[in-house]
């Protein structure tokens, strides 16, 4: 279509050469029609692309208008997140200050848990071992008795032996049937 028009004015522009030499449109470098292609051709486009353009602009345009509003949202969405945060990190101190009171009463109760517990396992060790040194007395004075009656009885024995003598056993001997005899 444009190749067609430039054709034309360029026959009109040879048939005008013959009247004169170098008429305005036709001077060398200007030469009018590759204006007027120009013209037609940028007109042609306008016409052609004005509505995709148009509403691939309104489009843009909306697309940015929405992504500057989220920006806003966004914006004040933070802007309340940082105030909130600002607000916690003043309470910071105090949160602080109650966590620390708390854990010393903490520790205090535990201290207080931990004595009376050392205190109770105290008193069962020293039952316990007050039990096994009775115990022990027990079995040592036990022990002590058996060996003195062993003893005892070994001395006398021994005593016997030594000082006993055969009319002496004999003596004894009678003396013990007689006493039987009597009690029957």
């Amino acid at each position: 279509m444009f190749a067609t028009l430039s054709t034309i004015i360029l026959l009109f522009a040879q048939a005008d050469t013959a009247v004169a030499a170098h008429p305005w449109y036709n001077y060398p470098g200007f030469e009018a029609w590759k204006f007027i292609n120009l013209f037609l051709f940028v007109g042609a486009l306008i016409l052609l692309l004005r509505r995709p353009i148009g509403q691939s602009m309104r489009a843009r345009r909306e697309s940015i208008r929405k992504e500057l509003m989220r920006a806003q949202e966004e914006r004040n969405a933070a802007t309340a997140k940082l105030e909130e945060v600002n607000a916690r990190l003043a309470k910071l101190d105090e949160e602080t200050a109650a966590l620390r009171t708390q854990a010393e009463q903490e520790a205090t109760a535990e201290r207080e848990r931990i004595a009376r517990t050392t205190e109770e396992e105290t008193r069962k060790v020293r039952e316990q071992a007050q039990r096994e040194i009775e115990s022990a007395g027990k079995a040592a004075r036990l022990e002590l008795r058996r060996y003195a009656a062993e003893q005892s009885t070994g001395l006398a024995e021994e005593l016997l032996r030594r000082d006993l003598r055969r009319d002496d056993d004999e003596r004894l001997v009678r003396d013990y049937i007689e006493e039987l005899g009597v009690k029957r």
